[in-house]
């Protein structure tokens, strides 16, 4: 499956695990917090479609199963204890290909809701 045919996200739940207000933290930071979400990939699951992370800067790290990061025109599997950046010039798809839930902690930098 080709970057552009990622299909909607299906098999993947959330759940927020902490935010924290950056203003006056770092110099700049205004309306924007940091925050830490735990994602669980459902065997078969896909989160889609293809995103990018302008503005929003983060890092994923793999406690569980396997997950398959497709960007660039190519699939990167990462399992527990790896993960990778996720910067400005991110732009992908992720996917479960693998028979157990995967689950990833996703921490980045977000404008306040």
């Amino acid at each position: 499956m080709g970057d552009e045919q990622a299909p909607e996200t299906q098999g993947v739940t959330s759940k927020l695990l902490a935010t924290m207000d950056l203003e006056g933290e770092i110099e700049g930071m205004e309306g924007r917090q940091l925050r830490m979400r735990m994602f669980t990939f459902e065997p078969g699951a896909v989160f889609g479609p293809v995103h990018d992370h302008k503005g929003r800067p983060g890092t994923v790290y793999i406690l569980q199963g396997v997950i398959t990061d497709h960007r660039d025109g190519g699939a990167t599997e990462y399992g527990p204890g790896l993960g990778w950046p996720e910067d400005r010039n991110t732009t992908h798809w992720l996917e479960n290909r693998g028979t157990i839930p995967a689950v990833e902690i996703s921490i980045d930098i977000v404008s306040k809701a």
